[in-house]
């Protein structure tokens, strides 16, 4: 299981970097899996059940990092998760408790000036999402309003309704909560002086089986995906029939409409262009959204996550993808996907991305993560970006011979 330790009372309070959570865990490793004669536990560190591939690339030290965890989640937030974004109403009582509060997490990190918050976030991040709590948002809603700048005109989006007088009594949802609990990062972060320029782009997955009898989410036939994202870090889905790749992400660049628009409306224009024609927000970042960049957050760099949500008839989709931007800004999403087909299992399919992205030139820290769906091994249809990618394979092997010349 992963492992919790217990901060002792005794003695001065240690920093949040060294402290996890003392209320009770209930999150695993492993994912319980029903079975005629009872419950089995399926390790998720097996190549077969989620696939991992990561390399520093020619960086010095590694800031991407990940985590994954079989979550125990309200189910009474479950369901009215599953009410708010597809019209359903689940019925947890006809499975068992321990299988009704099973919420599988997969999170990708990639950090930025250093590797504290990523390293923070692998370590913390599951942990925080379980136990975050309504009674929490208050408090932190006056700590969010304190940065000032932008957030003196933030309104608690989500938060909203447990922040009004008299607040809410209903539960949380996953937007709920997931928000929540990236706010709480930053909060955590604070009293850190290198979390002020340092910091962490963000994509996580939530993966909720709706069957009954219960299934894994490798297997389930009727899925609800949730997915929290700040950054450039992407999340993409690939189907059994045709295999075009399914954005679950958009990235959280300064020129992005969705930012800009923003960005613009509360805070003016503070877009600058580089040396290499990149936009960045106040002439210093890539991301407008994140975790950690502290000193940034009064000028409009926020921890919100946007949160996206899909039911999943899971035989219809093979796969899903997390990959950091060390990958995904040498490949394109299609690309991605297919480069997964035919691997015989999901850490093979993950580890012929990465190692493509490298052929290609990629220098980065790079991630791959590569989660299957009950269509997995059913890819229908041909391989789209093959011709191309054997083009710029043989264009990068040409350039790469320029240079030794």
């Amino acid at each position: 299981m992963l492992a919790v330790r217990r901060i002792s009372a005794v003695g001065h309070r240690p920093s949040p970097l060294q402290q996890l959570r003392t209320r009770g865990a209930g999150y695993h490793d492993y994912v319980r899996v029903e079975t005629p004669s009872g419950h089995i536990r399926v390790p998720l560190s097996s190549p077969k059940v989620i696939g991992i591939a990561n390399d520093r690339g020619d960086r010095s030290h590694q800031e991407d990092f990940y985590s994954f965890a079989a979550l125990s989640l309200d189910p009474k937030e479950l369901q009215r998760s599953v009410k708010k974004h597809f019209g359903i109403e689940w019925d947890s009582t006809k499975v068992s408790d321990l299988l009704a509060r099973q919420v599988m997490f997969v999170g990708i990190y990639d950090g930025h000036g250093g590797s504290m918050v990523s390293q923070y976030l692998r370590q913390e991040l599951h942990g925080l999402f379980e136990s975050s709590k309504a009674s929490d948002i208050p408090e932190l809603y006056d700590w969010i309003r304190s940065l000032g700048g932008y957030f003196k005109r933030f309104r608690g989006g989500v938060l909203a309704p447990w922040i009004a007088e008299p607040p809410t009594e209903d539960p949380l949802d996953l937007e709920t909560r997931a928000t929540l609990t990236f706010f709480e990062v930053d909060r955590n972060l604070s009293s850190e002086e290198a979390t002020q320029t340092c910091g962490a782009t963000a994509s996580v997955a939530l993966l909720h089986s709706l069957d009954a009898p219960a299934t894994p989410f490798f297997s389930a036939k009727r899925l609800a995906l949730t997915v929290a994202h700040c950054g450039d870090t992407r999340v993409m889905l690939c189907p059994v029939k045709g295999g075009k790749a399914c954005p679950m992400t958009e990235n959280h660049h300064a020129d992005a409409r969705v930012e800009s628009i923003r960005l613009r409306r509360m805070m003016g224009s503070s877009i600058i262009t580089d040396s290499y024609g990149e936009s960045r927000w106040m002439g210093a970042l890539t991301n407008t959204r994140c975790l950690g960049d502290l000193r940034y957050k009064k000028f409009g760099v926020t921890p919100e996550p946007e949160v996206r949500t899909k039911l999943l008839n899971g035989e219809e989709w093979a796969y899903m993808v997390l990959v950091s931007d060390g990958v995904s800004s040498v490949l394109s999403d299609d690309e991605i996907t297919d480069l997964a087909r035919g691997s015989p299992d999901p850490r093979t399919a993950a580890k012929k991305i990465l190692d493509f992205s490298q052929e290609l030139g990629g220098e980065d820290n790079a991630t791959v993560i590569v989660v299957p769906l009950a269509g997995w091994g059913k890819n229908e249809g041909t391989d789209e970006t093959k011709e191309l990618r054997e083009y710029r394979r043989i264009q990068a092997i040409g350039s790469e011979r320029q240079r030794r010349m």
